[in-house]
């Protein structure tokens, strides 16, 4: 689940404005990624995570290491453990009969539990249920009541009898549920609620947006809408009866078995899950959807959208079914569930949900096929991470939190498979570039043990550590054991544990038991252990001896961080007519020399040469080298080193290999070499007239689009007319219609009154900046119309340009009129952080130019309303950046 954080990125901003970037000669622990590469991260979960373990006994120090002696204080107290959830009895089958009132936001439901005590004879049943009335509890066939304690958070029930495990029982608990009445609503950065049930639009106020009822189980939030033992470790088969007004639409896990018209106009859906899994993966969604239909070797594949997007369906899930038989046979393990649907929901809490066989995604997968040509790669992502959740995180699901990198490792690193195979190695090689910096951004002084028992909450475990570390750490563990053998492994390691939960070992012993390796020392280091190596590279060649000297040393620090990472590599020298040998290492020690020998100096020497180790580099190599690497490295993450490294060396040489990558075979380091480009320079605007014209990838086209508008030629101008055709993308749109603005203003002035009811954010901050450069109280209104519907970061811009279209028409009244829509935007609690703050702003720079203009009076008045705007403020980021106002 990938959740943007409005006050990172605020910060962002803040940060954006006062600092300089500041680059050295080595390869950047986080290299800059492209400007033009935007993408939610994926995912659709957040960048964020870890994993487990048990077998202490089994932990061993590397060998042939040099172990730093630990300086931690000795503790009085043991320290945090969060251990898997013990079971007292097993719950077998859940069957819920539920229905709704939207008035009150609540459902009425009737929970039949199947269960046997674990091990023990068990006189007394505990489960999970918050902020219920409780309105029976029994055992099935019996009328007597059941004693019991409830505390809104456990339901604790005397079951009248002792059972033991030879017996099950069937409890019955009928039960109002109340997930808006909650007192102690929580939520965090991954899933920023925690209600469990959700009722979107429930007395249909807002028009433009459809009622719908959906669910979210992650991580235990599911006990808000069932009674169940709401816990990772936990397995049971399932079955829903839905009872909902005859015009919506239910999607529950499994099958649905009949559907039956009521009396009353409502419609009782059953749906049945007969192989068990989690009860944090139970779901529903209710809503007036259409449901696309396709087949996957038989089985049902269904796209809910809302009405509007039917035609679309199949572009919003990309290449679905192909994923599935890919992934199926990649794992030579047949997706294992009866169908596989997916759906978009609003105001979802999350990026996307794995539920068992139903998907649920946030509306930002909803576009029509226009806005999908910038989206595609956002979408395909999204849908590959939750689909191979299906078999990692649903088929076998992690016994605890402390191990969830083993769902979410797994699901991030689907998305490089699945970008591998699809859109070849480069795109993939970017793609897990990009998820190794987020994690390393996140780590901080090394962060913590993939595998953390001792994480303070269990929201914390959605982060870096638990998607992006565990996706590298897998990527480095198919490229130690070969393609073969991890495919294998994997295979073994999910028919080994199907339907069960499992912690780390387990995934281990798999691995082991294929290979016949001992790869404790693997998992030691990269599971159990925090951090990441950080390695500091130089070179030296001696004539006389005939040898090339690598120097490699590892300088990261941290709580436990090793000291020494164990670092199996490959090193590839090349000699000056671009020859290449591939020699083995392994780096054992703190401080480690290698020497190879070479009848003449290499040009070139290539540490880590397959690119797969996650760590921070400080590669020594001069200008030279670089340029070489650029021409003659094979792996995207060649090229992309190059580049970054050469990004501000004023040589021939290097602007010569910026102008050779303007023709990259891979779009994102065309990128990258235009962010560098002279558009004034003619031969480099050749190219770039190409790309605005040719280029596939829209953020690519953009960028060359923006670069021709700064040629001052306007012979250009036809390209970018045909930039802004309806079949365009609406980022080359928006480019298109900036640049004509620099090149020919009257031509882009005629051309923006096509695009004025275009909803897009990217026409409507492209109209804005039109705008806003000659102001006009004839665009006033479209500033309007569009002011209730911008949101997110380009609430920022929007309103910006709106306070300077404002201010140019240079009229009191004008302004005054502006303010008051501005200030009841900034007033509005209940509208989002991003158009509070892009608004307060906007007030903010007008009373700035209301000052620099002498006007005093005006200027109180707007001080007044921003005082007031601060005091009414209960954001506590918001406030603190209002100070500075």
């Amino acid at each position: 689940m990938k959740n943007l954080l409005f006050a990172a990125h605020l910060t962002a901003l803040f940060l954006l404005a006062a600092c300089t970037p500041k680059t050295g000669t080595g390869t950047l622990a986080t290299p800059i990624p492209p400007a033009a590469r935007t993408e939610l991260d994926s995912l659709q979960k957040p960048l964020m995570g870890e994993a487990t373990e048990e077998d202490i006994e089994e932990y061993k120090i590397l060998e042939g290491a040099e172990v730093r002696p630990d300086q931690k204080t000795n503790l009085d107290t043991l320290g945090a453990y969060n251990p898997s959830h013990t079971f007292e009895h097993d719950l077998l089958h859940t069957k819920i009969e539920i229905s709704f009132d939207w008035a009150k936001k609540r459902a009425n439901g009737k929970a039949t539990l199947t269960l046997r005590p674990w091990f023990y004879p068990s006189s007394q049943l505990t489960l999970d249920a918050k902020n219920f009335d409780i309105l029976s509890v029994n055992l099935e066939g019996k009328t007597e009541q059941l004693k019991y304690q409830y505390d809104s958070s456990q339901l604790h029930i005397d079951l009248g009898k002792t059972f033991t495990r030879s017996e099950e029982f069937k409890v019955v608990v009928t039960y109002t549920a109340k997930p808006d009445e909650r007192t102690n609503i929580g939520g965090s950065a991954a899933i920023t609620s925690d209600k469990g049930l959700y009722f979107i639009n429930a007395d249909g106020s807002e028009k433009d947006k459809p009622k719908q009822i959906w669910t979210q189980g992650e991580t235990e939030s599911n006990s808000c809408w069932f009674p169940t033992v709401d816990k990772p470790n936990e397995r049971c088969t399932q079955e829903i009866y839905i009872t909902v007004e005859d015009k919506y639409k239910t999607l529950s896990n499994g099958l649905m078995l009949s559907s039956k018209k009521n009396p009353d106009g409502t419609r009782t859906d059953y749906w049945k899950m007969d192989k068990p899994h989690a009860p944090y993966l139970f779901m529903m969604a209710i809503g007036e959807y259409a449901v696309v239909k396709d087949k996957w070797r038989g089985i049902d594949v269904d796209y809910y959208v809302e009405p509007a997007f039917e035609q679309d369906a199949r572009d919003i899930y990309p290449y679905t079914t192909e994923m599935l038989e890919f992934f199926s046979t990649k794992l030579n393990y047949a997706y294992p569930w009866p169908k596989f649907s997916q759906v978009v929901v609003r105001d979802y809490v999350s990026g996307a949900m794995e539920n068992t066989s139903a998907v649920i995604f946030g509306d930002f997968m909803q576009k029509n096929k226009r806005g999908l040509l910038d989206a595609h790669w956002t979408n395909e992502k999204v849908v590959a991470h939750e689909m191979f959740h299906q078999w990692f995180g649903d088929l076998v699901t992690t016994e605890s939190w402390a191990n969830l990198t083993l769902n979410e490792g797994f699901a991030n690193y689907s998305e490089y498979l699945w970008l591998e195979y699809k859109h070849g190695r480069d795109a993939a090689d970017d793609h897990e570039m990009q998820e190794q910096q987020g994690y390393i951004f996140s780590a901080g002084d090394g962060g913590h043990p993939l595998i953390n028992f001792g994480y303070g909450n269990r929201e914390d475990m959605f982060d870096a550590h638990s998607y992006n570390k565990g996706g590298a750490v897998l990527h480095m563990l198919r490229n130690q054991l070969g393609d073969e053998a991890f495919f294998a492994a994997l295979s073994r390691y999910l028919k080994r544990n199907e339907y069960t939960d499992v912690e780390a070992h387990e995934l281990r012993l798999a691995f082991e038991d294929l290979t016949g390796q001992d790869l404790n020392w693997f998992w030691n280091q990269w599971f159990f252990s925090a951090g990441h190596p950080n390695l500091e590279i130089s070179y030296s060649y001696d004539e006389t001896r005939k040898m090339a000297t690598v120097q490699i040393d590892q300088i990261q620090d941290g709580p436990k961080v090793p000291y020494v990472f164990d670092l199996p590599m490959a090193v590839d020298i090349y000699q000056a007519d671009g020859t290449v040998k591939r020699e083995q290492i392994r780096i054992t020690k703190r401080k480690q020399t290698f020497e190879f020998a070479a009848a003449v100096k290499p040009a070139l020497i290539n540490v880590d040469a397959t690119k797969t180790t996650l760590c921070v580099k400080h590669d020594q190599h001069s200008a030279a080298e670089w340029v070489f690497m650029y021409q003659h490295g094979p792996l995207f993450r060649d090229r992309f080193e190059a580049l970054d490294n050469l990004q501000n060396d004023e040589s021939a040489a290097a602007k010569a290999v910026f102008k050779e990558a303007l023709k990259d075979a891979y779009y994102g380091l065309r990128a990258i070499a235009l962010q560098h480009a002279d558009p004034k320079d003619a031969e480099t605007v050749v190219v770039l007239a190409k790309l605005a014209e040719t280029e596939k990838e829209p953020s690519v086209r953009a960028l060359a689009i923006n670069l021709l508008g700064e040629s001052e030629d306007k012979q250009y101008v036809p390209i970018l007319k045909k930039g802004m055709e309806p079949t365009q993308a609406y980022s080359v749109v928006g480019a298109a219609l900036t640049a004509l603005t620099k090149l020919d203003p009257e031509a882009a002035i005629e051309a923006s009154k096509s695009l004025q009811n275009d909803d897009n954010d990217e026409i409507i901050l492209a109209l804005s900046e039109l705008y806003a450069q000659k102001p006009d109280r004839n665009n006033l209104p479209y500033f309007e119309r569009r002011m209730d519907k911008i949101d997110f970061m380009g609430a920022f811009t929007f309103f910006d340009f709106y306070q300077k279209t404002l201010a140019g028409i240079h009229d009191d009244a004008v302004i005054e009129a502006g303010v008051d829509k501005l200030k009841v935007i900034s007033l509005n609690l209940a509208t989002s952080q991003w158009r509070r703050f892009g608004a307060t702003k906007a007030i903010s720079d007008l009373k700035n130019g209301l000052k620099a203009e002498g006007k005093d009076a005006k200027v109180a008045n707007l001080e007044q309303i921003l005082n007031e705007i601060k005091a009414k403020e209960t954001d506590p980021t918001l406030k603190m950046y209002y100070d500075m106002f």
